[in-house]
Parts: structure tokens; C-alpha cells; sequence
């Protein structure tokens, strides 16, 4: 029996060699820069969008197209459907409770932000309130907590970038008014024991938000398992489209949250006097929404299911221990991220090569990775450097290409 998303069999799974039916979902996967066939590893900031993806977006737009929730036409009703489907699509794909507990914004800082802002209206306490964040936090889970007045209290790791749970737990004051933790760090690969992190906040009464940016795409998330309050995560970096993303939150969270932003379709009446509010997600989903992107994004998910998201996740996992192995076999490697459990992440520098160089002269190469900070600072700081070449892996990676990113690193030790 074939899916109707991708036309191949129910339950096919990547393997670690050529992977070719699954990349020629992949168009830009076959396309070549500066005379080389492109091998992407540049996959935690953006992934690759398969053809069901793109095509769902060009069919809204040529055939559905029409604003939602506010037409009594038969395309408004129908983009209305498809919208509030792909609500169910994310809700299935966590395993959120209810349709009500999934907002649409446009990615996870958007998300961050709209906790921030929402939770500093409500937040009382005698001092300046204070979030409990990781030494290991992308900027978006450290700047919109500093605008909205939070103070932030910081949970150290070790050198291996594995956090010191038992440091964390000193951490809770009287003051505490959120926990806020990546899943998976973007830099180091380290997967954080979030179930065990929400137990010990709310333990102390705290609620917690799961930065999933890098988890979502990569392995099985389930938000009522964790029991966290408050779950994001973007399209994009998930082979959706850019522009969207989600926010979970609790009902009972999310019913106590004031509004983020002002507008049409977030209301219940409206006067020169004052305005009530609609009940959540809507209540957060102020004026027209990226209808076609959320269409688009449940594509994804469609996608990730006809692949099996417990298949991605070990088809990442060995390409990630091949990697470790393949790099570290490199004289002069440095890889920063040691922790037992990692996945589809490597960063590294070798020897005094600077990481902008050694990416320069990887993309001629046709590979592409990152280079610079990866918009963490702070962990930069800790860990004594500027920046780092970052390796990331998707579902379409093989090991192939690894062998390549190999050779490529050491062509360019030969030129210094």
C-alpha cells in the first residue's frame, strides 16, 4: 500500500546508504553550486522542502485561496477547513490534549515572545521576577525574557555541554516565575532531560517552556509525557515553510495569558470604551493568519509521518555517531558537544583554521555548513571561542556525504 503524500510504501524508512528515493522528494538536493553536487548540512537553520510541500502551497494559492474565519463563500470555508485541519495535524503530531492548546505564530522566537510578553502582564512578585534559562540558550529564549523585565538565572553544563541538574534545582526562589530550556541545543547536539526538568519546576510550582526548535523534526516529542506548560517549535526547520510556526501551551495556562498582540480576529466585541477576547488559540492569533503556511506545514507533517518520525530519529542518530567518528579521527579536531545523549548536530573547529574560513572554503567545495556564533553568545563565551563550523542532519543525509565533509576538511588543512 503506497501513502498518497509521497507515492512510496507505508513505513519506508531512510537507509544510511544512497538514500535516493527519499532525496528525489528533494529537488534542490539534486542541484549543483560551483560545479560540485551540493551536499547540505545546514539543516538547524533551515531544512529542504519535499515536493508535497511545495505543491500544497502553489494548489492554496491557485485554487482555496480565500481569508479564513471570516467568509461565508465557499473558499473561505474551505481555506477555514484546511486551516483548523492542520491545528489537528500539529495536535496529533505532539500530542497536545486539544486543538485549543496549538496557536499558530511564526516560529518559535515568535512563540518565545508571545509567552514573554503575555506572562509579564500577570507576574507578580516582590522582586524582579526571574526565569530560569541554560547556559546553552539560542538568543530567542534570552532576548524577549530581558525586554519584558525578567531577570534571568542561568543553569551551568559541563565541559562535556551536558547541564548540572543538581545546580538547576538551587536555582528556584521565591522570585521564579517561568523555567525556559532549549530541547536540544543547536550548537552542542545535547538533548536536555526536559521530562525530568518540568518535574523538578513544578515541584517548585513553576511553569516550564520547551524551546523545541531542534527537537521536533528530529524525534518523537509528546508535550502531555513531558507535562510541560508551554512547547514551541518553527515549520522550517521541520521541511515546512518559513513564516509559521507553533506555540502549545496548556489550557490552563493559555486561558490565564492576556493577549499578545491587538487586532481583528483575536476578539468577541469591540468598543471605543473597551474589548473582550476571543477564548485561546484564537486569542493569540491577532489579524489574518498564514493560512497557506499552516496548510503547508501539516504537509510536513504528513511527510515526516509517511516517513516515521521514530525512522528519522534513528537514521539521524547513526549519522550523528558516524560524524562524531569520522571528525574526531581528524588531527587537530575540536568538537564542542560531548554529551551522551546528542543528535544531529556537530560543531568544531580544527586547529587555528578560523570557522569562517574553513566554511568559505568548504562551500566551494559544494558543502554547506555553518559558521559564526549560531546566535548563542553566551555558550560561545563559555566554551572560550568565537564561533564554531556547525554540521546539522535531516532525514535526506547519508553518509556518503559525511565521507565528504571529511575530505572537504582535510583539502582545506592542506591549504594552511
Amino acid at each position: 500500500m503506497k501513502n498518497e503524500v509521497s507515492g512510496r510504501p507505508q513505513g519506508y524508512a531512510p537507509t544510511n546508504g544512497d538514500n535516493l528515493q527519499l532525496r528525489k522528494d528533494f529537488p534542490i538536493l539534486s542541484r549543483t553550486v560551483y560545479g560540485k553536487p551540493l551536499v547540505y548540512l545546514d539543516n538547524a537553520a533551515t531544512t529542504q522542502k519535499p515536493r508535497s510541500v511545495v505543491e500544497a502551497i502553489t494548489d492554496e494559492y491557485y485554487n482555496v485561496n480565500a481569508n479564513v474565519h471570516r467568509g461565508v463563500h465557499y473558499l473561505s470555508q474551505q481555506a477555514t477547513d484546511l486551516h483548523e485541519a492542520s491545528r489537528e495535524t500539529v495536535r496529533a503530531f505532539i500530542n497536545a490534549g486539544a486543538t485549543d492548546e496549538i496557536v499558530f505564530t511564526r516560529g518559535t522566537t515568535e512563540s518565545i515572545n508571545l509567552v514573554a510578553s503575555s506572562l509579564a502582564k500577570i507576574t507578580k512578585t516582590e522582586e524582579t521576577p526571574e526565569v530560569i534559562v541554560s547556559a546553552m540558550e539560542h538568543h530567542s529564549n534570552i532576548v524577549p525574557w530581558q525586554l519584558c523585565g525578567f531577570a534571568l538565572r542561568v543553569i551551568p553544563m559541563t565541559d562535556a555541554g551536558e547541564l548540572r541538574i543538581d545546580e538547576y534545582e538551587k536555582l528556584f526562589n521565591n522570585n521564579t516565575a517561568l523555567v525556559s530550556v532549549t530541547h536540544v541545543s543547536n550548537v552542542l547536539g545535547t538533548v536536555n532531560p526536559v521530562k525530568e526538568m518540568t518535574r523538578i519546576a513544578h515541584s517548585h510550582g513553576v511553569p516550564i517552556l520547551i524551546d523545541g526548535a531542534q527537537s521536533a523534526p528530529h524525534f518523537k516529542v509528546d508535550v502531555q509525557d513531558i507535562d510541560c506548560d508551554f512547547f514551541a517549535f518553527s515549520g522550517h526547520k521541520m521541511y515546512g515553510p518559513t513564516g509559521v510556526g507553533v506555540l502549545y501551551g496548556k489550557s490552563s495556562w493559555l486561558d490565564r495569558l492576556p493577549p499578545y498582540q491587538g487586532g481583528g480576529e483575536m476578539i468577541q466585541t469591540v468598543t471605543f470604551e473597551q474589548s473582550t477576547f476571543e477564548r485561546p488559540p484564537l486569542r493569540f492569533e491577532a489579524g489574518t493568519p498564514d493560512y497557506v503556511a499552516t496548510h503547508a506545514l501539516a504537509k510536513a507533517i504528513d511527510y515526516i509521518n509517511t516517513i516515521g518520525i521514530d525512522n528519522i530519529a534513528a537514521h539521524e542518530r547513526e549519522l550523528t555517531r558516524y560524524a562524531m567518528e569520522r571528525l574526531g579521527a581528524i588531527p587537530g579536531m575540536r568538537i564542542f558537544g560531548q554529551a551522551k545523549d546528542k543528535d544531529a548536530v556537530v560543531s568544531f573547529l580544527v586547529g587555528d583554521i578560523h570557522h569562517l574560513d574553513m566554511g568559505t572554503l568548504l562551500d566551494r567545495l559544494g558543502i554547506a555548513v555553518r559558521t559564526g556564533h549560531h546566535c548563542a553568545e553566551p555558550l560561545m563565551r563559555r566554551l572560550g571561542i568565537q564561533g564554531t563550523v556547525r554540521a546539522s542532519f535531516a532525514m535526506y543525509n547519508t553518509k556518503e556525504e559525511i565521507d565528504i565533509l571529511v575530505e572537504g576538511i582535510n583539502r582545506v588543512i592542506k591549504m594552511f
